[in-house]
């Protein structure tokens, strides 16, 4: 495997012709010379590729089980130079059986042959040699783990695949020969995704395709890459020309997914390990593996995620509404992202809960940097959606504050800008408890992510709804939302603060009273930021890597020198901010990347130099 973990692996469909062997390990060894050419570590092939699957009872002809012996020496011969590991596709003589088999070639050796049924561990003699046989064998190469099934294995109740991951295997590859039916190409991307998924493990299938018989089916070829529930790569089917499917698998995720969990023991028995060349990526050089630039947005069944995540957020605080008894909820509106999106909640809570909308306390607290464009917003917001609403301008409170603490206000220092969070906070938790209410919270994992929210200020709620979505999530769900309503000054408000730069608008605005704080020219771009955590929480990669990957997912967008800089804000906000994560309030958690302190554990006086040393090496 490279330093970054990738093992390059492909899936190929080559022509054939029935019963020909001769032709048929000539498109076999055309296929390893592209694959070994392109630095392909291991290759597969359909099932019965080299007699085709389709011979019938010819298969049990003398004639064609030496053909397919004497091809097998052919590709011997001709994979002696060669690293690749190659597994295709023969029937094979096991005793007094002939079976079904895929063998694994490399270096001019037969390393193992895998049957299609449990024989036991036995061996056989092919081309010569002494080979073992076992259908729970794993191949250990330089880089991985792999196993090998073949036909129809993931449909059946205990699929060989699952006990060969629970050994060990990483990557499946499966020789098939599945006919083409109505729904049939569907089906196995269904069943491979949730393989995958439930494996930890990458899977990839080999189907038969084209020169197949068509005397009584048709077979499309399906070539596909999948890991951990996502499609790597697929072919196109029905093809009438030779197929070469090349993908990435990244081992180091697929490791880091399985390090807590009990299923995957390590095993000693059946391992077969063959010396293979490892994939080298120079640091310029991209991976042939997809990198989402935008890893929390997903546009598969978007009105079921989206719809999905709004209705978490309103059990969570419906629960916490009656659990408590609060007479109101009591939410602080800014006209930005996040303070809309808690208000939409808490009036779906309140219409579920068949509630008047008034028990909503939408408050907005003007300061000095509250823009003409964001007050009006909230104004017009609040308004639309029928709630009480409060404006409570906190300049004096301030400016009483800071000369009772003799700081001058021309100084717009931290002190200045955490002042009126604070009051802010105030504000709402004094009138939660004069309206017996329950503060919630606005704070996004963004900004939780990054600390970028005042201790004991915006960073304290009653409950945060928000706390487990991501900033640039949030702007999807908002948009998701105007565009899904039937009110059309709402929907207006809503896309209209979806295009507000996003600020805490703690300093003066300009002369015009437009936004002249703005988030992302401080802290950095918040779809690096998202990109960054993703990869950190959800995968556990190093930031050297994360680095790498960035630099392919936002080429022509960022300098590496941009990449570098705000990676590095990352890391040492990520480590440092951790106080501000520990005692923060409840809140749901949405998808797989949270840092609520039940769910993220980590101590808040680590070193951040680790991270920091490893960004560039």
């Amino acid at each position: 495997m490279n330093r970054f973990g990738y093992v390059r692996v492909a899936t190929a469909i080559p022509q054939v012709k029935v019963a020909d062997c001769t032709f048929n390990v000539q498109q076999i060894e055309s296929l390893i010379a592209q694959a070994e050419g392109r630095g392909v570590s291991i290759i597969c092939f359909p099932e019965l590729c080299i007699t085709s699957a389709t011979a019938g009872d010819l298969m049990y002809q003398e004639l064609l089980i030496t053909g397919s012996e004497n091809a097998l020496f052919k590709l011997l011969d001709f994979t002696r130079s060669l690293n690749i590991v190659s597994i295709v596709g023969m029937p094979v003589r096991i005793g007094a059986l002939l079976i079904d088999s895929a063998v694994v070639v490399q270096g001019g050796k037969i390393h193992a042959v895998i049957p299609n049924k449990p024989l036991g561990n036995c061996a056989t003699m092919l081309c010569g040699n002494t080979v073992s046989v076992s259908q729970d064998t794993l191949i250990r190469t330089n880089e991985t783990y792999i196993g090998i099934t073949i036909g129809d294995d993931i449909t059946q109740p205990k699929p060989q695949c699952g006990c060969l991951c629970q050994a060990g295997a990483e990557i499946i590859f499966n020789l098939a020969s599945a006919k083409e039916l109505i729904g049939t190409h569907r089906n196995i991307h269904r069943q491979m995704s949730v393989a995958s998924s439930q494996c930890n493990c990458a899977y990839v299938l080999s189907s038969c395709g084209y020169g197949e018989s068509t005397a009584d089916a048709v077979y499309a070829g399906h070539a596909l890459i999948y890991e951990d529930g996502e499609l790597l790569a697929e072919n196109e089917r029905f093809s009438t020309k030779e197929q070469l499917i090349i993908s990435d698998v990244d081992i180091e995720l697929l490791r880091h997914r399985r390090q807590e969990k009990t299923t995957f023991m390590p095993t000693t028995s059946n391992i077969i390990t063959i010396s293979s060349h490892s994939l080298t990526l120079e640091s310029e050089e991209p991976t042939l593996h997809p990198i989402r630039k935008n890893p929390f947005i997903s546009n598969r069944h978007m009105d079921e995620r989206y719809s999905d995540i709004l209705a978490i957020q309103t059990a969570g605080l419906a629960k916490r509404l009656t659990h408590t008894g609060a007479k109101t909820l009591v939410v602080g509106i800014s006209g930005g992202l996040d303070s809309t999106l808690a208000l939409l909640v808490c009036a779906k809570t309140i219409d579920m809960l068949h509630r008047g909308r008034k028990d909503i306390i939408a408050i907005t607290m003007p300061g000095f940097g509250t823009s003409d464009r964001t007050y009006t917003n909230a104004l017009t917001l609040m308004e639309s959606l029928g709630v009480t609403q409060r404006e409570i301008s906190i300049k004096e409170a301030c400016l009483l504050h800071l000369s009772d603490i003799c700081h001058s206000t021309d100084n717009h220092d931290v002190t200045y800008e955490n002042s009126q969070a604070r009051e802010r906070t105030q504000i709402l938790m004094d009138i939660a408890n004069d309206t017996g209410g329950l503060v919630v919270g606005t704070g996004d994992l963004s900004e939780l992510a990054l600390g970028w929210c005042t201790f004991n200020g915006d960073q304290m709620s009653n409950y945060a709804v928000n706390c487990s979505i991501p900033k640039t999530l949030m702007q999807h769900i908002v948009r998701w939302i105007a565009k899904n309503t039937e009110d059309k000054t709402i929907s207006d408000t809503l896309l209209d603060i979806v295009d507000t730069p996003i600020s805490p608008e703690l300093t003066p605005a300009d002369d015009e009273g437009k936004i002249q704080q703005k988030t992302e020219n401080l802290v950095g771009p918040y779809e690096l930021h998202d990109f960054f955590l993703y990869h950190t929480i959800r995968n556990g990669f190093r930031p050297a890597k994360i680095l790498f990957i960035a630099k392919q997912a936002f080429k022509g967008e960022y300098t590496e020198e941009e990449l570098i800089h705000w990676l590095t804000t990352f890391c040492r906000r990520f480590i440092t901010q951790q106080f501000k994560r520990s005692c923060s309030p409840d809140g749901p958690q949405v998808g797989s990347v949270t840092l609520i302190p039940t769910q993220w554990h980590m101590p808040s006086d680590a070193s951040s130099s680790e991270w920091l040393n490893n960004i560039v090496q």
